[in-house]
């Protein structure tokens, strides 16, 4: 019973998403200057892979991140807001998949799930008002921080988790404070996914209970986080829409279809993307810096671009 009300609300959270989404898309404002309009095809083709790759669990926002970087389709101070208000709804598919086949102490999920939506929506209000640089060298490090991880995945040295299905006592508390922070750090960039299985693992749950709530916590938090980023206008438009659109498909292809993959390779070609895009964001970052020294009666990155 707890299951289906926590779907149902899954269900009003989607909806008035897309409602505050359109509502808030009619404003002048709401995205990027110049980034209304149709998604572009590679807006698309990226959703489909980043979200393909995001329910074999490798995740979204790493993949995401560098593909805007490497083809310059998404300046740096958007792509923290682009990722969050484009992958929700296919996130939200994601959820309800895992959420409806998987078993999970309800207590833990709920709990856990309303600590990353706080996260969420406290980071957001702070991101949403950070620097271009401030955003870059936030990003750089949120993506090493990543790569670090699909490394330790990669080479085992990750803790395999122990056979609960759900926290009591001490863990339980444990697990909600450390959810609320990578609610927060969703916000900047870096995935959710990687860190909550390794903090499911560390709290002795097993393996499969973290995919209800690690996909549970993402498909609550970026409406919460997506609408605010939609609020203050800090998105490309085009880019999360191309990204909502192809990456429900890569999402259905991926859960029903394909399920399973040799994915080894695949990820440590992610790694090395991912660093490189990591030291390109801190190289552009050092850049800006050096500028505003060199130019100091030109508009400063320090100086905040929210509206």
């Amino acid at each position: 019973m707890t299951k289906n009300l926590l779907l149902l609300l899954l269900g009003v959270v989607t909806a008035g998403y897309v409602v505050g989404w359109t509502i808030l898309a009619r404003r002048p404002g709401h995205a990027a200057p110049g980034t209304t309009g149709k998604p572009r095809l590679l807006d698309l083709i990226i959703g489909f892979g980043a979200n393909f790759l995001d329910t074999l669990g490798i995740g979204s926002f790493a993949t995401t991140s560098s593909a805007y970087k490497l083809r310059h389709l998404v300046q740096d101070e958007d792509i923290p807001g682009t990722l969050n208000v484009g992958h929700a709804i296919p996130t939200i598919v994601e959820a309800f998949i895992f959420v409806a086949i998987l078993e999970v102490d309800m207590k833990t999920l709920v709990a856990l799930i309303v600590a990353s939506v706080l996260g969420a929506w406290l980071g957001a209000g702070v991101i949403s008002s950070w620097s271009r640089r401030k955003v870059q060298i936030g990003l750089g490090l949120a993506l090493c921080g990543a790569a670090v991880l699909m490394m330790m995945t990669q080479l085992k040295l990750l803790p395999g988790g122990g056979t609960a299905i759900g926290l009591e006592g001490i863990r339980f508390w444990l697990g909600v404070a450390g959810n609320f922070m990578l609610g927060a750090l969703m916000t900047l960039g870096i995935g959710l996914y990687a860190p909550c299985m390794i903090l499911i693992y560390l709290l002795g749950m097993t393996p499969t209970a973290a995919f209800p709530i690690m996909m549970g916590s993402c498909a609550f938090l970026m409406p919460i986080g997506g609408l605010r980023f939609i609020r203050s206008g800090r998105y490309n438009m085009k880019a999360a829409v191309g990204l909502a659109l192809g990456g429900i498909p890569g999402v259905l292809l991926a859960a029903f279809l394909v399920k399973s993959l040799p994915l080894s390779a695949v990820r440590w070609l992610v790694v090395c993307v991912v660093l490189y895009t990591a030291a390109m964001l801190l190289k552009s970052a050092v850049a800006e810096a050096k500028k505003a020294r060199d130019n100091p009666l030109e508009p400063s990155a320090e100086t905040s671009t929210a509206d």
